[in-house]
């Protein structure tokens, strides 16, 4: 009994075990399950490979050297050119200037009394000597009649006086009177006599105060806005006055230039006027055009400038008083300079370049030197010769020894300036960068 419970329990536990052990084992060697994972794992960097490979691609197709006008490309790139061009440059100095005017009165009575009319309207054009306003004139005619009449009474006591000298003078001769009478009516004579004087001068006196009682105009020009209307009391010693008129023809423009060039512009004055450009605020427009008049006897410590004035004709009335202006000193005029539209020049690590055409075709960074930039037009110093064809638009995609093909602003192609010839199309196979027509002639010259 005993053996048999012993052989029982011997064989119940390998059994337990085992079948322990089992579940244990298929779970962490399930047939299949690792090289799922393998398989997963290498479709995983085929994928990244794939992806990156075509990152690469994508970006020397587009900024690489196999890109637009690098070395692997086979198109040439599109680009607009122009021509080196010799003319006269002229050499212009540009400061801010303000508009003024060359004559401004503020009109003001010189009498006190009651402005009784105004003569002139708002706005108007008035030369010298026109009446502008008139005040009371009564109490100014009276006090010249009244000085007049006191005059008239003097002269006829002057007129006694000398009678009574002439006959002392007589009675002296016969010694019928003494000296001292003919002295005395003698003084009395030049007395009245220096009253007569003073009775004319007062009447002058009053004379000018009636005048003064018609204002008129000083100068030439233009009337303002009226400060006083009819009927009000004015007086001498009031600041505002009736009205200011200022000067339009001819007119000023005061503007500053830097104290660096005040040399060359004494230099320059020397051979003769310096012209002067009245432009707009765009730099684009000019308004009139005068010379220089005066140079300010002293340069501005603070800024660094010196003031100069100069005068315009202002004929057409563009130029007004307190406006701003650019004004354009014209300075000297480069005789033959080389011109090239402003966008030729390039930027780069070892300065101003721009991309020169040769014949085959490619272009070539040529160094440069600028000697300035206005209006969209660059002047150059050193790096390129008269009949040069250079890239004016494109430059962006394009290398040292970039093949191109010359275009027009509007996108049509045209043919190789440097042969002057009518390119033709390719039977339409649209191949990149060949166009149906063009001219040998640039399209985009310097102005």
């Amino acid at each position: 009994m005993q053996e048999d419970k012993v052989n029982q329990l011997d064989e119940s536990k390998p059994k337990s075990s085992t079948a322990q052990r089992e579940p244990l084992h298929s779970a962490q060697h399930k047939p299949g399950t690792g090289k799922l994972f393998i398989w997963l794992i290498i479709i995983f960097l085929v994928g990244l490979g794939v992806f990156w490979v075509m990152r690469q691609r994508k970006n020397s197709t587009g900024a690489g050297k196999g890109g637009p006008g690098g070395k692997g490309m086979t198109g040439p790139v599109p680009v607009v050119a122009g021509t080196v061009a010799q003319k006269d440059v002229p050499i212009y100095l540009d400061g801010l200037g303000t508009v003024q005017a060359l004559n401004t009165v503020t009109v003001r009575v010189r009498v006190d009394g009651q402005l009784q009319k105004v003569a002139f309207n708002e706005g108007q054009d008035v030369v010298e000597g026109d009446i502008l306003a008139e005040l009371d004139p009564q109490p100014f005619l009276t006090q010249v009649r009244q000085n007049e009449a006191k005059k008239s009474q003097d002269e006829a006591q002057l007129a006694n006086a000398n009678i009574d000298l002439k006959r002392n003078e007589e009675l002296l001769k016969q010694k019928i009177v003494a000296q001292s009478v003919y002295d005395t009516a003698k003084a009395l004579a030049h007395q009245l006599a220096a009253t007569v004087n003073a009775d004319q001068a007062a009447i002058d006196s009053a004379q000018v105060q009636l005048n003064y009682a018609t204002v008129k105009s000083p100068i030439n020009g233009r009337t303002g806005i009226r400060l006083v209307d009819v009927g009000n009391i004015v007086h001498a010693n009031e600041a505002n006055g009736l009205v200011v008129i200022t000067q339009l023809k001819p007119i000023s423009v005061v503007f500053t230039l830097p104290e660096q060039n005040l040399g060359e512009i004494h230099k320059q004055m020397l051979q003769g006027d310096l012209k002067v450009l009245a432009v707009e605020r765009d730099n684009k427009t000019v308004l009139a055009e005068g010379k220089v008049a005066v140079i300010d006897n002293q340069i501005d410590t603070t800024t660094g400038t010196i003031k100069l004035k100069a005068t315009f004709p202002n004929e057409d009335l563009k130029l007004w008083p307190g406006q701003f202006v650019n004004a354009r000193l014209l300075l000297t005029t480069r005789k033959n300079g080389l011109v090239v539209p402003a966008s030729v020049v390039q930027q780069g690590p070892e300065g101003a370049f721009a991309f020169v055409i040769n014949d085959d075709q490619t272009v070539k960074m040529q160094p440069i030197k600028v000697g300035r930039t206005d209006n969209g037009v660059a002047m150059i110093d050193e790096g390129l010769t008269a009949g040069e064809h250079v890239v004016v638009d494109g430059q962006y995609k394009l290398q040292n020894g970039s093949k191109i093909q010359v275009g027009q602003p509007g996108g049509k192609q045209a043919g190789n300036p440097s042969e002057g010839k009518s390119g033709r199309n390719n039977g339409g196979n649209g191949k990149p960068g060949e166009g149906k027509s063009g001219k040998g002639r640039t399209n985009a010259e310097a102005q």
